[in-house]
C-alpha cells in the first residue's frame, strides 16, 4: 500500500539507512583498474560504469589516462592516475616527467607513492624530492595530489602519523593508505592516525582509504570513523575517497536489495 499525505499526494517511503549509506559511499569512490593486464577497452568500460553510477573518479595506469579523459570528457567524473607506483622507488626526475605527461593527457589527480622505504631509512631528502616534484607539476591550484603512504608497510601507527605529517608538509591534498599491491592495506587504525593528523592541519586535506575495501560494511566503518573525527558532513568527494575496484558492486547490491550473504561473495580480490 502506498502511503499518502494529508492532501492525498503519495509520499515516498523512507530510505533505509543502509541504502542511504551505500549511496553516500558510491559518490566517494575512485573506481580503480590498476590490473597488470588492463586494456583500453577495460578502461572505457570502467569509465562507463563510473559515469552511470556517479563515482567521484576513475583511477587508471598513466598509459590509459588519455583514453579515460576522452571517455569522461562531458562528465563530472575526474581522472586519476598513479606515479612512483607501486614500489615508491622511481627517481624524482622520472616521477616529475611522468606526472607532467599524465596531466597533459588529461589527468585531474595524481596519486604518488611516498618513497616509504627511503623515508623509513632516514633518507627524507629523497622522499621530499619525489613529493616536491609532483607538487610543482600539479601546481598550487591545479591538479589534486594524493600521497600514498603504504601504511601496511609502516611499523606502527606512530610511523603512519609521521608519514602523513610529512606528506602534508610537502603539499599533499589527500593522504592515502595503500597501493593495494602489498599484503596489508587499509586498516581502521591507520586511517584513524591519518585523520588525527588531518584534523590538526591548518588547511583542507582529504583522506583516501584504499586496498582491501570490498563490502558495504567496510565502507561504513571508514565513513563512521571520518564522521567521528572530522564531524558529520565532512566526508565529500573533495575530502574523502575510497580506492576500490569491487566496492561499487557491493554497494549497488545494497541499493537494489540484493546484497551477498557473505562479505566475499561476488567480488574479486584486488585493489
Amino acid at each position: 500500500m502506498v502511503e499518502a499525505s494529508a492532501d492525498g499526494a503519495p509520499v515516498d517511503p523512507p530510505v533505509d539507512a543502509s541504502v542511504a549509506a551505500a549511496r553516500r559511499a558510491i559518490r566517494l569512490i575512485d573506481l580503480t583498474d590498476l590490473d597488470d593486464h588492463s586494456t583500453a577497452d577495460a578502461v572505457e568500460s570502467l569509465c562507463g560504469r563510473a559515469r552511470e553510477h556517479g563515482t567521484a573518479a576513475v583511477c587508471v595506469w598513466p598509459d590509459f589516462v588519455r583514453v579515460a579523459a576522452q571517455a569522461l570528457a562531458d562528465s563530472s567524473v575526474r581522472v586519476a592516475t598513479v606515479v612512483n607506483f607501486p614500489a615508491g622507488t622511481d627517481r624524482p626526475f622520472a616521477v616529475g616527467v611522468l606526472t607532467e605527461r599524465a596531466l597533459a593527457d588529461g589527468a585531474d589527480e595524481i596519486d604518488v607513492v611516498l618513497p616509504y622505504l627511503a623515508w623509513l631509512g632516514g633518507d627524507t631528502a629523497r622522499a621530499a624530492a619525489v613529493l616536491d616534484a609532483v607538487r610543482r607539476t600539479c601546481g598550487t591550484g591545479g591538479a589534486t595530489m594524493k600521497v600514498i603512504l603504504e601504511t601496511g608497510e609502516l611499523p606502527d601507527t606512530d610511523a603512519v602519523a609521521r608519514a602523513a605529517r610529512f606528506a602534508v608538509e610537502h603539499g599533499a591534498d589527500f593522504v592515502k593508505t595503500s597501493t593495494g599491491k602489498t599484503e596489508r592495506s587499509a586498516t581502521p587504525e591507520a586511517v584513524g592516525a591519518m585523520l588525527a593528523v588531518i584534523s590538526s592541519t591548518d588547511r583542507a586535506v582529504g583522506i583516501k582509504p584504499s586496498g582491501g575495501i570490498r563490502t558495504a560494511a567496510d565502507a561504513a566503518r571508514y565513513l563512521d570513523l571520518a564522521d567521528a573525527v572530522m564531524g558529520d558532513g565532512w566526508a565529500s568527494p573533495s575530502t574523502f575517497r575510497f580506492g576500490a575496484s569491487g566496492l561499487l558492486d557491493a554497494l549497488l547490491a545494497v541499493v537494489v536489495g540484493d546484497a551477498p550473504t557473505s562479505p566475499g561473495d561476488g567480488y574479486r580480490d584486488g585493489y
